[in-house]
């Protein structure tokens, strides 16, 4: 799905939602555009394809070992009986290696026949017999109630249900794609038995599947949500670092058709970040969408208010992006996945719980590749605010609505303030490290010169001379001349 960026805002075209196939369904990105639906029939005919294309590899190498073999068996006629029975032996292993490679790679070695499912679930289960805690044990009471009142249809369908569990426990070993497979395939199988075979209205049949999903996947929610053998976990810290980073993003930004100022019009933001939040806090996918679902009406309430006329598409998508970049949802995309992967697909397929997790999944995919050019920012301005040199979020206090809030109002004061304060750090850092180098630049400069200066004039240490004696000190006459003249001083 390709997302836009526009000067009026964010837009997808209503198109893009649905399946790319052209079925009318919506689509999913997880499913490569397609429905649920369009997406199984796609899988299955690669899967097709590749088992065929492995039965024909397996067959092509028995027919060039059975040509060797024979190659080698007339080449080596005048051979001893026991070298033969030797050579017979090792083409027979052979043989058999090369059937069972045919074996693992056909469907049915994969899928495994109905009569060995059975077989396995008569086996006991210590996941199924475990002491169940107290929201499974409440779910399971829930369920037998609500199939009482179907008489023999409802007995049938908790006997499926529980050879269903039965099996997914032998099945835990599989990859995820193909414990949803298997999961996507009971749905269906139940549902066309009892349209078929029950004669049940589809009315009745959709809220039967709705107690089904329920019921197996509170049961099954530890075991298939976040694996271990996926990345969704590695996925979910990706986006959450994402969105910590784009902490700075305004409303104004993702041109948001939403007044937070309006009192009413916050308390269904704050209600809308509160539901996209609790979705993590669900174990059935339905209930998953369900938040979802009221998240969606919360936003579309709050831009009613905010513009006095019904919210449209294009004013919808940039408000779910804006509500998701400022509540973080937790795990969110392993959320996402698990809902994918074991939701019934009626739901993701149509009506509006298909529609607006359709567009939080396009909301996700924007955020991922959101640039400097989805904000109408220049580059350079979207690098500052990424690398927290400086923020945006800076409101002169004679915009401020006389109806403002006192707190958010302080709250960007202390913005503002705290990027000033982070400026000038920064500022004083650099000189700090400006002056450092240029002090180690002084001292090695002043250690050159007086290394120079000793080189080129070396310190000679020389011994003491001998102190100077008078002139005439060994002049004996000295004893017998006159004494100096004397200055005479005459009164005038």
């Amino acid at each position: 799905m390709s997302l836009k960026s526009e000067r009026r805002g964010i837009h997808v075209d209503q198109s893009e939602l649905l399946c790319k196939k052209g079925c009318g369904y919506y689509g999913n990105p997880a499913w490569q555009g397609f429905c649920s639906k369009c997406w199984r029939e796609e899988y299955h005919k690669a899967r097709q394809k590749q088992i065929q294309e492995d039965w024909e590899l397996a067959e092509r190498l028995q027919r060039e070992e059975e040509e060797a073999f024979a190659s080698s068996q007339s080449s080596q006629g005048a051979q001893s009986l026991t070298f033969s029975k030797f050579e017979e032996k090792k083409t027979n292993e052979k043989t058999r290696k090369v059937t069972t490679v045919k074996k693992f790679f056909s469907a049915s070695s994969r899928v495994g026949s109905k009569k060995a499912e059975i077989q396995e679930a008569k086996a006991p289960s210590p996941s199924i017999n475990r002491q169940t805690s107290i929201e499974t044990d409440r779910v399971s009471k829930e369920f037998i109630e609500f199939l009482k009142t179907f008489h023999k249809t409802g007995q049938e369908i908790y006997k499926q249900t529980k050879m269903f569990l039965e099996t997914m426990h032998y099945k835990r070993d599989l990859s995820i794609e193909e414990q949803s497979e298997c999961t996507q395939d009971f749905y269906q199988n139940v549902a066309e038995r009892m349209q078929t075979r029950g004669k049940v209205p589809p009315e009745r049949v959709e809220k039967i599947m709705d107690q089904i999903e329920k019921y197996i996947m509170t049961r099954l929610y530890k075991y298939v949500f976040c694996p271990e053998t996926t990345d969704d976990e590695k996925k979910d810290l990706a986006i959450q670092k994402r969105i910590r980073a784009l902490h700075w993003v305004t409303p104004q930004m993702l041109c948001v058709p939403v007044n937070e100022e309006i009192s009413e019009v916050s308390d269904m933001v704050v209600k809308a970040i509160t539901d996209i939040i609790e979705m993590d806090s669900q174990r059935v996918p339905r209930d998953k969408l369900a938040c979802i679902t009221r998240c969606s009406k919360h936003i579309f309430n709050a831009i009613k208010i905010t513009r006095n006329e019904p919210a449209s598409a294009d004013d919808f998508l940039p408000t779910l992006i804006y509500i998701v970049l400022k509540g973080n949802p937790p795990r969110l995309q392993s959320n996402i996945q698990y809902i994918t992967r074991f939701c019934n697909p009626s739901r993701l397929m149509t009506g509006e719980d298909g529609y607006y997790f359709t567009n939080l999944c396009c909301a996700v995919a924007f955020i991922e590749k959101l640039d400097a050019q989805s904000l109408n920012l220049s580059q350079e301005d979207f690098d500052r605010y990424m690398s927290g040199q400086t923020s945006p979020r800076k409101q002169e206090s004679e915009n401020w609505s006389p109806d403002a809030c006192l707190g958010v109002k302080q709250m960007y004061k202390n913005l503002d303030l705290l990027s000033q304060l982070n400026e000038r750090q920064e500022r004083i850092m650099s000189e700090a490290r400006k002056l450092e180098k240029d002090l180690i630049q002084w001292t090695d400069g002043v250690a050159k010169e007086v290394q120079d200066i000793v080189e080129k004039y070396p310190l000679e240490i020389k011994p003491p001379n001998q102190p100077l004696a008078a002139i005439d000190s060994e002049n004996v006459e000295n004893d017998k001349l006159p004494p100096p003249l004397q200055p005479q001083v005459y009164a005038g």
